[in-house]
C-alpha cells in the first residue's frame, strides 16, 4: 500500500475533498483494458436486455464492474473550482494549456481519492482504478461525460437517448443496442448538456432551460446534438455522427452508394456547374454525398456553405482553399418587436451569401423559406449550386418544394415555385435507403434516380428525364443509364464520356443483396 498521508489525520476538515471521498461509498473495479486510454471498468458494449419492462430502469449490473461517478463528480468540482481560480489568474489561457493543467489537477486529486479509498478498503487502489477514475474525470471535466466512450467509438452511427435511463446505439452495421444510462438522473445529464453547450466553441452559447426547451448543437468531432426537455416525459436526446466526414465519390463506389458510371457523370455535373439538388429520406445518406461532390470543385473556387450546423466540413478538409463556411444562429430567447433577437437563419445568410463574390452557394439541408432564396440562387448565378432536400420519393420532389415556397410567405404561389425550380435546376439526384435489419439483412444507402430538370410541362409542372433509374424488370433497385441528357455537350466538355450511358446495366461491381424484392412486396 502506498504511504497514506490521510492514516495520521483522522480529523478531516469538514468540507474538503478529503472528507467528502472518505463518505462516500466503497467500490471495486476490474482493470482497464490495456491500450485504451478511455476505457472504463464497466463495459460500454454489453447490451442491456430489450426486454426489461418499459420505463423500469435497466437491471442493476454487477457491482464490481461500476464505476463511482459520485465520486467522479466530486473529483470533477474541486478541480472545476481550482481551473477557474487559474483562468482568473492566467485569463487567454488556450484549450490545450487548460486541458494540460486539468490533467495535473486531476491527477492530484485522484492521488487523494485513492488515498481515502485505501483507508476504507483497507487494502490500496489498483493503479488501473485510478486510471479510470482520472479518465471518467477528464472526460467530464473537458469532454462529452460518460457519453464520451460513445462518441470515440467509430461503428456508433447515433444515439438516442430516451430519458436518462434508456440509453440505444445504432451501429454502421444496423444493430440497435440498449447500453447504460451516461448519467444516474435526469438533472444530471441536463447538466451534462449544459456544460457541453457552455464550452462549444464556434457557436453562440445556447441554453436549455424551461424557457427555451429546445438545445441544437455541434460537438468537438461533428456530431450533431439535439435535446428536448419539459415537452417530454424526461430528457431526450439525439446524436447524429457523421463517421464519413471527408468522404469523396470513390469512396462511396467501393461501399456501393455509387456505381463507376455514376461517380464520372456526377463529377462531370459538378465541373459543368450544373445547379444540383441531392434529395431523399432521412439518414439516406444526402449530406455524404454533399460532401464527396464538393470535392470535385477546384480547391481555388470560392464558394459558400450554408448550415444550420456546420456538417458539410468543407472548411476542414485541408482541399478547399477559399471556402466560406457560414453558419445560422439560434435566439437567445428573447422577443424584440416580434423578431427572434440574436437568431440569423439561413435566409440571412442566403443574402449576405449573394454579395461575397462567391462562384457557388452550398445549402447543407434546405428546409424552409431559403428555398426561395437558393432557386434564386440557381438561376441569376453562373450555376454549380448545390443543396439536400427531404423527400421520401423522386415524384414528390416539385410538391416539397412548392410546399416550402407557399410556406416562405404569404405573396407565394405553387405556378411561381414551380417556374423557379423548372428555371434553376438541372440535376435531382435521388438516394434510396432500404433497412432490412430487421429481417436479418442490412441497411443499403445507394442512388437509384437521376432526374434532369428540362423545362415547364403539362399543367406548369416542371417537366424532367430519368437519365439514371432502376430496372426492377432485372431485379435492379439502383441507378443504371437509361437515356442521354439534353446537355450531353456540356457534360462531354467537362470530361465525361458520353458513351458509358449506352451500358443498360450501369458498373455496380455486385448485385444488391436485397432479402425482399419489389415482386415480393418491398
Amino acid at each position: 500500500m502506498r504511504a497514506n498521508p490521510l492514516h495520521n489525520n483522522p480529523q478531516l476538515p469538514s468540507g474538503s475533498l478529503q472528507a467528502r471521498l472518505a463518505s462516500s461509498r466503497t467500490i471495486t473495479a476490474d482493470p482497464v483494458p490495456s491500450g485504451h486510454l478511455g476505457a472504463l471498468p464497466v463495459n460500454p458494449w454489453v447490451p442491456l436486455p430489450a426486454t426489461s419492462t418499459p420505463g423500469a430502469p435497466p437491471p442493476a449490473q454487477d457491482q464490481a464492474a461500476v464505476l463511482d461517478y459520485g465520486a467522479v463528480r466530486l473529483i470533477k468540482k474541486e478541480v472545476g473550482e481550482r481551473l477557474t481560480e487559474l483562468l482568473r489568474a492566467r485569463p487567454g489561457m488556450s484549450t490545450a494549456a487548460q486541458e494540460q493543467q486539468g490533467r495535473h489537477l486531476i491527477n492530484t486529486q485522484v492521488a487523494v481519492w485513492s488515498d481515502a479509498e485505501a483507508v476504507k478498503r483497507g487494502v490500496a487502489t489498483s493503479a488501473a482504478e485510478d486510471a479510470a477514475i482520472a479518465q471518467a474525470v477528464f472526460d467530464l471535466q473537458f469532454r462529452a461525460g460518460r457519453l464520451q466512450q460513445h462518441l470515440d467509438n467509430t461503428l456508433v452511427e447515433n444515439i438516442f437517448i430516451n430519458g436518462f435511463a434508456h440509453v440505444w446505439l445504432d451501429f454502421t452495421d444496423g444493430r440497435r443496442v440498449r447500453v447504460a444510462p451516461v448519467a444516474d438522473s435526469d438533472q444530471e445529464l441536463r447538466e451534462l448538456l449544459r456544460d457541453l453547450a457552455r464550452r462549444t466553441t464556434g457557436q453562440a452559447e445556447r441554453s436549455l432551460s424551461t424557457a427555451d426547451p429546445f438545445l441544437a448543437l455541434r460537438l468537438a468531432d461533428g456530431s450533431r446534438l439535439q435535446a428536448v426537455i419539459d415537452v417530454t416525459p424526461g430528457t431526450y436526446v439525439t446524436i447524429r455522427r457523421h463517421s464519413m466526414r471527408h468522404a469523396d465519390l470513390p469512396e462511396l463506389v467501393d461501399r456501393g452508394m455509387l456505381d463507376t458510371t455514376l461517380e464520372q457523370f456526377l463529377r462531370a455535373c459538378v465541373r459543368a456547374e450544373k445547379n444540383v439538388m441531392i434529395v431523399g429520406g432521412q439518414a439516406a445518406g444526402k449530406t455524404t454525398l454533399l460532401r464527396a461532390l464538393l470535392k470535385e470543385i477546384d480547391p481555388d473556387e470560392r464558394f459558400a456553405t450554408l448550415e444550420t450546423e456546420y456538417e458539410l466540413f468543407a472548411h476542414e478538409n485541408n482541399f478547399h482553399r477559399q471556402v466560406v463556411p457560414m453558419e445560422a444562429r439560434e435566439s437567445n430567447g428573447e422577443v424584440v418587436a416580434g423578431v427572434a433577437a440574436g437568431e440569423i437563419t439561413l435566409m440571412d445568410l442566403m443574402y449576405r451569401a449573394l454579395r461575397m463574390t462567391l462562384t457557388r452557394i452550398v445549402v447543407g439541408e434546405v428546409r424552409g423559406p431559403e428555398i426561395v432564396a437558393m432557386l434564386q440562387a440557381m438561376t441569376n448565378g453562373a450555376g454549380g449550386n448545390l443543396c439536400t432536400l427531404h423527400a421520401i420519393h423522386p415524384s414528390v420532389v416539385f410538391d416539397r418544394i412548392a410546399e416550402l415556397y407557399l410556406l416562405a410567405q404569404a405573396n407565394m404561389t405553387e405556378s411561381l415555385a414551380y417556374r423557379q425550380a423548372a428555371n434553376g435546376l438541372h440535376f435531382i439526384v435521388f438516394v434510396s435507403s432500404v433497412d432490412e435489419t430487421k429481417i436479418g439483412g442490412h441497411r443499403h444507402r445507394f442512388v437509384s434516380h437521376v432526374l434532369e430538370v428540362t423545362g415547364i410541362g403539362e399543367g406548369g409542372r416542371p417537366e424532367t428525364n430519368t437519365i439514371f433509374g432502376p430496372r426492377p424488370e432485372w431485379g435492379e433497385h439502383r441507378a443504371v443509364p437509361l437515356m442521354h441528357p439534353r446537355c450531353i455537350p456540356d457534360l462531354r466538355r467537362a470530361g465525361f464520356d458520353a458513351a458509358l450511358l449506352n451500358d443498360p446495366s450501369g458498373a455496380w461491381r455486385a448485385p444488391l443483396p436485397l432479402l425482399v424484392t419489389e415482386e415480393a412486396g418491398l
